[in-house]
């Protein structure tokens, strides 16, 4: 039993949702009293100057005694953001310094791309530069 258990630690439960060059992965990870709590994972892929990848990651814990706060304000965010702006993406292609804050790595994801790879599913916010 001691000897996998690391792997049975790490398969609880999973779902990864791709967004673009991010990848968000959500994950129900055991404590050492065996209770149950939540990462969940961004990872940005970068491209290298010789074509290899690199990846950032970026990891939030979330606690049973705090998912009924997180989900609430999860809920009101993302409600306020549809009610203020839709849930059409807007481009922001046409601004001036848009450049700088994109990183060209050749996989440039289209508003084409991300319709057909979010459609319409209220769960798929895009969080990522378009």
């Amino acid at each position: 039993m001691m000897n996998n258990g690391m792997m049975e630690k790490e398969e609880i439960f999973s779902k990864v949702l791709r967004a673009g060059r991010r990848t968000y992965f959500f994950d129900v990870r055991a404590t050492k009293a065996e209770d149950y709590y939540l990462t969940i994972t961004e990872s940005k892929k970068f491209t290298n100057d010789d074509g290899s990848f690199h990846y950032k990651k970026h990891k939030i814990y979330i606690y049973k005694e705090d998912f009924a706060e997180f989900k609430d304000i999860l809920a009101e965010m993302t409600d306020y953001i549809i009610n203020e702006k839709g849930d059409e993406v807007i481009s922001e292609r046409h601004q001036k310094d848009f450049k700088k804050d994109f990183e060209d790595d050749g996989s440039r994801v289209t508003e084409a791309d991300i319709k057909t790879e979010h459609t319409g599913s209220f769960t798929d916010i895009d969080f990522d530069d378009i």
